[in-house]
This record gives structure tokens, C-alpha cells and sequence, in this order.
């Protein structure tokens, strides 16, 4: 297992040691030594699971006061996803890395706490499953416009499928009273 660093600090593209055969594979998805080693700490307590159709858009999303490192990838299919450094004071403050994520390339995303996180299907469908470092809490959710001009990411997406809620956001300039301070711990 390695891990590929972005040009964010801290969000981390890791590649599993995949071993296959002509009856299929297996990698460990997840090793908390492992992972730690590379730099991710955990621990995770929650795991979650999603599917979406093609064009689909999730996010972006953040917890404020109890942040959520995540953990990504892609069970079937293929998605574009996304971490955006919303921790005021970064030096990386409204940055953002996109990276693939493909069922059949076994990689993961590593998006840790202080980022906003969103991904968009690029494949007929994916499931896409994440772990976490902090229970979910709706209270202390926010939302960031997918298409904030501001941070002008590429989606790769023509005609996105988003909720009523992912729709609704702000762009980061309207919720810069409400995010996290940056802590040189990453």
C-alpha cells in the first residue's frame, strides 16, 4: 500500500496492493496500522453507502464543529471526486483536488477534517462508499455550491442531477462566518 500526495496537504491518494487471479482479487480495503503509517489517523466510526446514477453531483458537504475525515471509494463504477480546503486561514484556503476513483483501479481518497467533500458519477452509476472519523450530526452540517465560480471545479459532468438541498447552497464566500480555523495539525 502507498500513498500519492496531492497538492492539497493532508488529502492523500492511496493505492492498495491489489492481488489478482484468474478467480478474481483481494486487497485490504482498510488497515489501521497500515493507514495510519501513511498518515491517515482514524479511527473511523461510520461507514457510508451510496449509489447514483450518471451526471449525479454530491456535495459539497462539511461538518463544522465536529469535522469529518473521510475515507473514499468506489465500489462500482467511476466517480470524480472532490476535497475543497475551507479551513480559514490555510494557506491552501479555497484550493481543491479532483481525482478519479474507479471501481476497477482499487484507489482511495483520503479527504481529511476541515475539508468540504463532493463527488460526481462519471459511469452509467457507482456506488460509492466512505468512512468516517466523526458520527454524522445534520446540526452540524454545512453546504457549499457545487458551482461556485469562486473555486471553478470541473465536474466532468454536462447536465448535473443534484438534491433540493445540494442545490440550494451558498458559495464559500457566504459561509466564511461559520468555518473552521486552520490547525497546522493535518
Amino acid at each position: 500500500m502507498r500513498a500519492l500526495t496531492t497538492d492539497l496537504p493532508g488529502v492523500l491518494i492511496i493505492e492498495p496492493v491489489v492481488h489478482g487471479d484468474e478467480r478474481g482479487f483481494f486487497f485490504e480495503s482498510y488497515h489501521a496500522q497500515k493507514h495510519a503509517a501513511l498518515g491517515i489517523p482514524g479511527p473511523f466510526v461510520q461507514d457510508n453507502h451510496s449509489r447514483s446514477i450518471a451526471s449525479t453531483i454530491r456535495g459539497l458537504h462539511l461538518q463544522v464543529r465536529r469535522p469529518q475525515g473521510k475515507l473514499v471509494r468506489a465500489l462500482q463504477g467511476e466517480i470524480f471526486d472532490v476535497a475543497v480546503d475551507v479551513r480559514l486561514g490555510s494557506p491552501t484556503f479555497g484550493k481543491w483536488v479532483g481525482v478519479t476513483l474507479a471501481a476497477d483501479s482499487f484507489r482511495q481518497l483520503y479527504v481529511p477534517a476541515g475539508f468540504a467533500h463532493g463527488f460526481s458519477v462519471l459511469s452509467p452509476w457507482a456506488e460509492v462508499e466512505y468512512k468516517c472519523t466523526e458520527f454524522y450530526d445534520p446540526g452540524d452540517e454545512l453546504g457549499v455550491a457545487w458551482d461556485d465560480p469562486e473555486l471553478a471545479i470541473g465536474w466532468g459532468v454536462e447536465a448535473p442531477l443534484l438534491s433540493a438541498r445540494d442545490q440550494s447552497h451558498p458559495p464559500l464566500h457566504e459561509v466564511l462566518d461559520r468555518l473552521p480555523r486552520f490547525s497546522t495539525v493535518v
